[in-house]
């Protein structure tokens, strides 16, 4: 869960608003940005408000150069509403602690939680920051199970011919999912020298590489491939672009395909794209609450909708159990999931934005913030945790009671 600091946010400043119809043509999110509208291009060094206002409205005006829409389904997945869920903490309290815009807590389908904070509701749509590695993730399985990508195994020079003679040759399609790559990589927001810092202004010098391959491949290696973890933005972008290459579709498309109108999503998503016109895979979707939610339930049935299993069977049990360890005791990495030892798993975006799945307890708990401590806050962040123990109890205690 790491932010992006050089947040691609050229167009930001280039709002013009055409008289007063023009304005009270806008909706709310988006006038509400035009008031506040930051002023440098560096995320981490927005107020909360801008954040507040921004969050909720990236795609809606000229704040980033360009996206691509994703179309839900025909016919929406229902949310069917369920008992309220006893003996939880405070839920006002906890949502005011977590400057919390969306909470939902779905449990054996049924919606047992549904509340909405920072004047912001279930019409609207929130970016979804880092949340989006776990849909590109998915969408490599999707691409295997089509037969667009063979193996897990092969190199990533296979899908992307630029990145030959480069320390990805190296590299496989797994070990870049897992985040193991063993090419140096800093993704330090403090050091303006830091990779993360200056991949987003790099300027290829060979016509129609993307500025991102461009980077990548001048990187040198720095531990065998698969024997360290390291988190890198780039690389979940990188996937991105492989996933793209490999079906010849933009991801914005595969998305709406394998997962947007297939698990029966009832609102348009989009995704922002780069400089160069590639959707940003690490990061950038920006959906509704119950779509958020909506996925972690595609999830949790495997994948599946009317039958048909988007990933190879067995895929999706690897992606979300721990294929790299990221030394926390309890915790690991899968293929763009953070995994638990309890068979747990999230999603996991900065400033709060989280997709948490606990198939034993057929459990979905979707989360949209803005923290008030910045991208990791690290008092939020552990208290989100404790809810997510506390929402797990819940469900246990009310089984127990019925037995």
């Amino acid at each position: 869960m790491k932010p992006l600091k050089k947040f691609a946010l050229g167009a930001l400043l280039a709002v013009v608003v055409a008289g007063t119809a023009g304005w009270f043509s806008l909706d709310k999110e988006t006038r509400g940005l035009l008031k506040t509208v930051p002023t440098n291009r560096d995320l981490l060094f927005w107020s909360v408000p801008q954040r507040d206002a921004a969050f909720r409205a990236l795609d809606r005006i000229a704040l980033l150069a360009k996206w691509r829409s994703v179309q839900p389904s025909s016919t929406p997945r229902p949310l069917p509403p369920g008992p309220p869920l006893a003996q939880l903490p405070d839920i006002d309290a906890y949502m005011a602690a977590q400057r919390s815009s969306a909470l939902l807590i779905v449990h054996d389908g049924k919606l047992r939680l549904e509340r909405y904070g920072l004047d912001f509701d279930a019409a609207g749509r929130w970016t979804s920051f880092s949340v989006a590695k776990s849909f590109t993730s998915t969408l490599v399985g999707a691409a295997i199970a089509d037969g667009h990508i063979k193996s897990m195994d092969d190199k990533v020079s296979v899908y992307i011919p630029q990145m030959k003679g480069s320390a990805y040759d190296d590299v496989s399609v797994r070990q870049l999912l897992t985040m193991t790559s063993g090419v140096r990589w800093n993704e330090d927001y403090g050091d303006p020298n830091s990779d993360v810092a200056k991949f987003n202004n790099h300027k290829p010098t060979e016509p129609g590489v993307d500025a991102l391959v461009s980077y990548l491949r001048q990187l040198p290696r720095a531990a065998p491939a698969g024997e360290r973890w390291l988190y890198s933005t780039g690389e979940t972008n990188l996937v991105g672009i492989l996933i793209s290459q490999a079906t010849g579709k933009p991801l914005s498309q595969y998305l709406e395909e394998k997962i947007w109108k297939p698990a029966g999503m009832e609102q348009q998503a989009t995704w922002i794209l780069s400089k160069t016109g590639q959707e940003i895979s690490g990061c950038c979707i920006q959906a509704a609450a119950r779509d958020y939610a909506r996925f972690g339930l595609f999830i949790l049935d495997g994948a599946t909708a009317s039958g048909q299993r988007t990933v190879p069977e067995g895929w999706l049990q690897q992606a979300t159990t721990r294929q790299a360890d990221i030394g926390q005791a309890g915790r690991g990495y899968g293929y763009q999931w953070w995994t638990y030892d309890d068979g747990s798993f999230a999603a996991r975006g900065i400033f709060g934005q989280g997709i948490f799945i606990d198939p034993a307890r057929k459990l979905v708990i979707a989360s949209n913030a803005n923290w008030a401590g910045g991208a990791s806050d690290p008092v939020a962040f552990p208290a989100r945790e404790a809810f997510y123990k506390a929402v797990q109890k819940a469900v246990d205690d009310e089984a127990a009671q019925k037995k």
